[in-house]
């Protein structure tokens, strides 16, 4: 029995062609340039990273690369995993549909260096499909609306806020000092670009009106976790 079991860990999974290996690299190519599209189509913005993409490509690559050395040798299988097994990776993911491509780029590279081109190719498709069809369902109609204001017009700010929006304005936070208040409201989008009623002002003229207001600030904000534009940044003595 160890017998065998010292033969099964040295035994190799045969030699490969320069051919074999080509072939493998170039369908793992192909299939990393349709990935590279995929990225580039299903990103936009500032959450889009063209050397994030690139090494997507460039994982699918090396993944085949490693899957070809391996070949059906268990031994060396093992001492791989556990050469990579010390590697961690620190990068900080900004969106969680990366992770998705991170473990498409290694699926398709373990597929190609195995050999199993239908599965890389037809699984690339389907993953291409979804990724293509639900990544298109965003919420991007969340509004943050930043107020700092004097102390003194603190109770006034949050009576304004409620006067226009309601409990539809969520409190997310608030940040005092001893001369001054600043509050963040969460606001669905639709409220916001809510037709004004005759002989109403607009919220920004209606914030300025206050006294000790520093400034008033619409975010925008998307999935991307970032600011994707920025309004009514006005200082009250550059409207005066």
């Amino acid at each position: 029995m160890r017998e065998y079991l010292f033969q099964l860990l040295e035994t190799s999974g045969g030699e490969l062609t320069t051919h074999t290996i080509a072939l493998r690299l170039a369908v793992s190519a192909v299939i990393a340039g349709f990935l590279f599209l995929s990225y580039r189509i299903s990103h936009s913005g500032s959450i889009y990273s063209t050397k994030f993409n690139v090494s997507l490509a460039a994982l699918t690559l090396i993944t085949t690369m490693v899957m070809i050395v391996i070949g059906n040798n268990i031994a060396l299988s093992l001492g791989m995993v556990g050469a990579l097994s010390i590697v961690r990776f620190r990068t900080a993911i900004k969106d969680s549909r990366d992770t998705i491509y991170i473990f498409w780029a290694i699926v398709v590279g373990i597929c190609c260096g195995s050999g199993d081109y239908l599965v890389a190719s037809v699984g690339s498709a389907f993953v291409f499909a979804v990724l293509l069809l639900f990544g298109r369902i965003r919420s991007d109609n969340r509004v943050l609306l930043i107020l700092r204001a004097a102390r003194i017009s603190e109770s006034k700010a949050e009576g304004l806020i409620f006067q226009y929006y309601a409990r539809k304005a969520i409190l997310r936070a608030k940040n005092t000092t001893p001369d001054s208040v600043e509050f963040i409201y969460e606001l669905n989008g639709k409220y916001l670009n809510r037709p004004v009623k005759p002989g109403e002002k607009a919220i920004t003229d209606a914030v300025y009106e206050l006294d000790g207001v520093e400034y008033f600030n619409i975010v925008m904000q998307n999935d991307e976790i970032t600011y994707r534009a920025m309004m009514g940044e006005y200082r009250k003595e550059d409207t005066a």
